[in-house]
């Protein structure tokens, strides 16, 4: 009966309850700085001096700065769900990932970290540096392994087609490049640089990182200290 109801005896008939299968131990779950709403620069002068970086210090990112990145890529800004891009029907079906190298964030681990925007933290999909794996997968893209960090942008369509059809597949791509923007004016702001990459072999970079089979990497961005 005990066995049944997930329960162990030990000791003097004291009982504990059993560890929930899956549970998602503490030390995969990173809690994230808050973000700060006040910048060094206008948004008018961030899209005159913004531009796409190949090249990289090693100097690591700090956690805050990631937080903040992440929140202006796809964090929430009202409500439940409403976030800093634009979504058709609210229907928000982005996914970002972060990919951070060995010493790329300090006090952070090398490894794939799934962004919750809900609950502002880092959830760790895959421990290690798999920065190059990426490189690799985006046609043997050597620069973008200088970057401490990555930012994969990912799409699950059917979170937009159920309600648009074939169209959904568009405002999924038109949703991808909102976030890249939001990306680029705030690490533009932040005194940092970032790249993009499009071309990439997509179920590779899906398997190395560990990602869900529904979420199809659409852009990658390298990003940290220019070189």
């Amino acid at each position: 009966m005990l066995k049944k109801m997930g329960l162990l005896t030990w000791g003097l008939g004291l009982t504990l309850a059993a560890s929930p299968i899956n549970a998602t131990p503490p030390s995969d779950v990173v809690d994230l700085p808050q973000q700060t709403y006040t910048g060094r620069m206008t948004v008018a002068y961030a899209l005159k001096v913004r531009r796409t970086i190949r090249s990289f210090k090693a100097t690591p990112l700090s956690l805050k700065q990631l937080a903040q990145i992440l929140w202006a890529g796809y964090g929430i800004t009202a409500g439940p769900i409403f976030k800093t891009v634009p979504s058709a029907g609210a229907t928000y079906p982005l996914d970002l990932y972060a990919v951070v190298g060995q010493n790329g964030v300090k006090d952070l681990p090398a490894g794939v970290y799934h962004y919750r925007p809900g609950k502002h933290d880092l959830k760790r999909v895959k421990a290690g540096d798999l920065r190059a794996d990426v490189a690799g997968a985006a046609w043997f893209q050597k620069w973008m392994a200088q970057a401490p960090v990555m930012i994969v942008i990912t799409g699950e369509y059917g979170r937009t087609t159920w309600k648009y059809a074939a169209r959904g597949r568009v405002y999924v791509h038109v949703e991808a490049g909102c976030v890249a923007q939001s990306i680029f004016l705030m690490v533009q702001d932040m005194g940092l640089a970032a790249g993009i990459v499009g071309a990439m072999r997509v179920n590779t970079i899906r398997d190395r990182l560990g990602l869900p089979d529904k979420h199809q990497p659409l852009l990658v961005m390298p990003l940290g200290h220019r070189k």
